[in-house]
């Protein structure tokens, strides 16, 4: 749908400006080329129609661009800034373990361990 709507932007700037360039800003343009007596419309019907079709395109094209707006695809798969992600999995400050508040059990005294034996010192038996 969005590629429809900017194609058809596209179509009403090009026929704008097409209209635009035809007018003239003194009441000539267009019309004064059509200075004969059997003309489809007058002179004065001519910058009438030019006027009338400018802002209608103009009107148009505000239109689209405010609905096209409306249809661009958003696209959720794009990924989140990493701070987002972080406040998103945060864990809840009511949901944190308690941890004790009391002071361990005094620790019983133990007997200093018996000292290692000393190995044997080897015996020089010389023959």
């Amino acid at each position: 749908m969005y590629i429809f709507l900017s194609i058809l932007i596209l179509a009403v700037c090009v026929i704008l400006i097409l209209i635009v360039l035809v007018q003239n800003s003194k009441g000539g343009g267009l019309a004064s080329s059509f200075s004969a007596s059997n003309q489809f419309m007058g002179v004065r019907k001519t910058a009438d129609f030019l006027e009338k079709a400018t802002w209608t395109l103009a009107g148009s094209l505000l239109a689209l661009c405010l609905l096209a707006s409306v249809t661009i695809d958003r696209g959720e798969t794009v990924k989140k800034s990493a701070i987002e992600e972080q406040v998103r999995n945060a864990n809840d400050p009511s949901a944190v373990p308690n941890f004790p508040t009391t002071a361990p059990a005094a620790k019983q005294k133990t007997t200093a361990p018996a000292p290692a034996a000393t190995p044997a010192k080897p015996t020089d038996k010389k023959k």
